[in-house]
Formats: C-alpha cells, sequence, structure tokens
C-alpha cells in the first residue's frame, strides 16, 4: 500500500511540473504572424535576384491590415521600401523585394517587417537577416529570354552563357 502512496505521490509531481512547464513557454497568441521562410530568389531567365520573407499567421487577420517591408539595398543607400496588402484568408504571406544589384555571398542582409491593422496602428515588428549563397555576379548581364513566350533575347546572340562584353555593371559598395 505504502509503494502506491509513493507512485502517486511522484505521479502528481510529474504532472505538476509538466503543467509549470507549459505555463512557461510562449503561445503566441500576442503576435499575429511568424516568419515561416526566407531567402534569396536568383531568376536566371530574368537575370535578377530579389528578397523573399514569407509570413505565416498565428491568428485569424483583420481586413485593413498591411505589411511595410524595408529590405536593406545590398547597393548601399536607403532601405527598399514595399508595402503589401494582406487578405485575410490568405494561408501564408509573402514579401518580394523590388530587384537587387549588388548582393555579395555570406554578408548578412537586415529586413524589417512591420505588420500595421487599417489605422495605421503597428500590430508587430518582425526583425531577420538574409545571407545569400552565391554572388549576384553569377546572374547573366540580360534576360535569357524576352517576352511571354520566353523567346532567346536577341540581345544575346552568339553570348549563350549570358555575358555582354560591353555590358554596364552596377557600381557597388567594397564588400566587407
Amino acid at each position: 500500500m505504502r509503494s502506491y502512496l509513493i507512485r502517486g505521490v511522484m505521479a502528481a509531481a510529474v504532472l505538476a511540473a509538466a503543467l509549470a512547464l507549459g505555463a512557461c513557454r510562449e503561445s503566441g497568441a500576442d503576435r499575429p504572424f511568424e516568419i515561416s521562410g526566407r531567402l534569396f530568389e536568383f531568376n536566371y531567365r530574368l537575370g535578377i535576384a530579389t528578397y523573399v520573407v514569407t509570413l505565416n499567421p498565428l491568428r485569424p487577420m483583420g481586413e485593413g491590415q498591411v505589411a511595410e517591408v524595408d529590405f536593406e539595398n545590398p547597393a548601399g543607400g536607403p532601405p527598399l521600401l514595399v508595402t503589401q496588402k494582406i487578405w485575410p484568408k490568405m494561408r501564408h504571406i509573402t514579401l518580394t523585394s523590388p530587384p537587387l544589384s549588388c548582393v555579395v555571398k555570406d554578408k548578412p542582409y537586415a529586413v524589417t517587417i512591420r505588420i500595421k491593422d487599417k489605422d495605421g496602428t503597428v500590430l508587430q515588428k518582425l526583425d531577420t537577416t538574409l545571407v545569400s549563397s552565391q554572388d549576384q555576379s553569377d546572374l547573366p548581364d540580360a534576360p535569357l529570354v524576352t517576352g511571354s513566350r520566353y523567346e532567346l533575347n536577341p540581345a544575346l546572340a552568339g553570348h549563350p552563357d549570358g555575358r555582354l562584353p560591353d555590358a554596364r555593371k552596377p557600381v557597388c559598395p567594397k564588400a566587407g
């Protein structure tokens, strides 16, 4: 009988510890979104690089919400600002920057996301960084294809690698 009593006390102690640990965990109920993905997208057909950040909603979204994003400009200067409407029935939100220049491999770039309600009040601020696994110099100098039918770019005739001898290169800040 005494062993049953000891087992009962031990089970109650384990249950109490589990409940205490569960209460310490953050539920996310106060955060509208979490970052679920982030990457640099290198589109070789178009010869462009962009930032892509994906958000997952943690609770139902309200009408009129927007995501305001500051993408660090790899070419220097002020951040690239993108404002995007958030549609309440979307399963995830994909935020994409305008085309970039001067992306450097292994360099961290800052991204700040502000979720605002219809009145402009900031509901949440998310900060993250993105690191590219390659340099933008790997992209062709001009789009490989043009038009809706993806015809070969006539400007690249005789240059199947996409490199043009007289191509204008962007002036990029020194890496470091």
